[in-house]
């Protein structure tokens, strides 16, 4: 039975991390797949604010400066 005040290893460690980065890999990739879909909705459901949107970002794009 492993000792709680020893230290733990620095393996077991690393594997735990790679479990919580790809955990959090997996949900950052469902919430931005979830953002997508609900933008394309609301696209869908308001043609006129999403053309206005388009055409509002297209002019940021040419004014923009490198």
């Amino acid at each position: 039975m492993p000792n709680p005040e020893s230290p733990t290893d620095p393996i077991q460690d690393a594997d735990a991390q790679e479990g919580t980065d790809a955990a959090r890999r997996r949900r950052r990739a469902q919430f931005l797949r979830e953002l997508a879909e609900a933008r394309e909705l609301r696209d869908r459901v308001q043609p006129r604010r999403a053309k206005a949107a388009r055409l509002r970002h297209a002019m940021r794009m040419r004014t923009f400066r490198w």
